[in-house]
């Protein structure tokens, strides 16, 4: 198998479809539902939380089994049913409308693996083992938890924004790259790996002040 081309998928009010209600199906749902998917669900029977939602207005459910029409309109589909034969058939049907689809207990029917992510704020890491080794992605996605913290997402924020302001106001390239550099140097990300958010904000400040605009 060739190597996979990993991208970063913008959902914002994208129609995405989860065949099954079970606790998988439910977590599928929460995830899109983050990345401000427009979520609409098929199954006979779902989970509680899955109802709530439902109840909500948060996502759709139609409760029956699945159909191939209820692809009509979608960008996105998961095959989370828990049964060979329907997931078969949602991969079949999506991979012949040249749909995204992902089924969770078989990759290889689909055309795209969800990968193990750590998120921090805008910060996202991926593993993906194409497949081969899900558990491997987790632990491995578990050890980046660990390095990369809470703090990663706050400094992000307060970086794009110093970043903008660089990019709007220097003008010399040369210079504005020394700045940009500066934002993210050895000594910064080795404060920020310890948790002293505080002084690297310090040391940010100072920098972007120090930039002669």
């Amino acid at each position: 198998m060739s190597g996979r081309y990993l991208v970063s998928l913008d959902l914002e009010n994208k129609r995405c479809l989860i065949v099954g209600g079970g606790s998988v199906a439910q977590r599928k749902a929460v995830t899109l539902l983050e990345c401000g998917a427009l979520v609409h669900l098929v199954s006979p029977e779902v989970t509680p939380l899955i109802e709530e939602l439902a109840r909500q207005g948060k996502i759709s459910h139609r409760r029956g089994c699945y159909e191939s029409s209820d692809l009509e309109g979608m960008f996105l589909v998961i095959g989370a049913s828990g049964r060979e034969d329907v997931n078969r058939q949602v991969a079949d049907d999506c991979l012949s409308r040249n749909l995204i689809v992902n089924i969770v207990d078989d990759p290889n029917k689909g055309n795209f693996f969800v990968p193990a992510t750590v998120r921090r704020g805008a910060l996202e890491i991926a593993v993906s083992t194409g497949g081969k080794s899900p558990l491997l992605a987790r632990k491995i996605r578990e050890e980046l938890e660990k390095t990369y913290g809470e703090q990663y997402g706050e400094f992000l924020d307060m970086l794009g924004v110093f970043r903008q302001e660089t990019i709007a106001n220097i003008s010399e390239p040369e210079k504005k790259k020394r700045m940009l550099e500066s934002f993210v140097d050895e000594k910064i990300l080795s404060l920020l790996k310890e948790g002293h958010l505080d002084l690297v904000k310090e040391m940010l400040v100072s920098a972007y002040r120090g930039s002669g605009r």
